[in-house]
């Protein structure tokens, strides 16, 4: 009998934006079946500190977040502050 434990990124969404969306499943597996899955989902802001986050992750990251993304991104992320102060 063989346990194991697998974690991978099995979704990764690029929003209009430039927010990365994506979502990890970890399995459980004994002898080839599966035994359990879980889901954890994250998302990342354009410009934000990539440690830690996977490399595939990163990989569509450095793609999509172009300057002009970046810019437009804290350009919005500015006007909704000044609109809800």
């Amino acid at each position: 009998m063989s346990i194991t434990k697998t974690t991978n990124v099995d979704q990764i969404t690029v929003t209009e934006n430039g927010i990365v969306l994506y979502r990890e499943a970890t399995r459980i597996m004994e002898d080839g079946n599966e035994l359990s899955k879980t889901y954890r989902r994250s998302s990342l802001e354009p410009g934000q500190d990539l440690t830690g986050v996977p490399a595939n992750v990163v990989a569509i990251c450095n793609v999509a977040w172009t300057a002009e993304v970046i810019a437009a991104y804290q350009a919005q992320m500015e006007a909704s502050r000044i609109v809800g102060a």
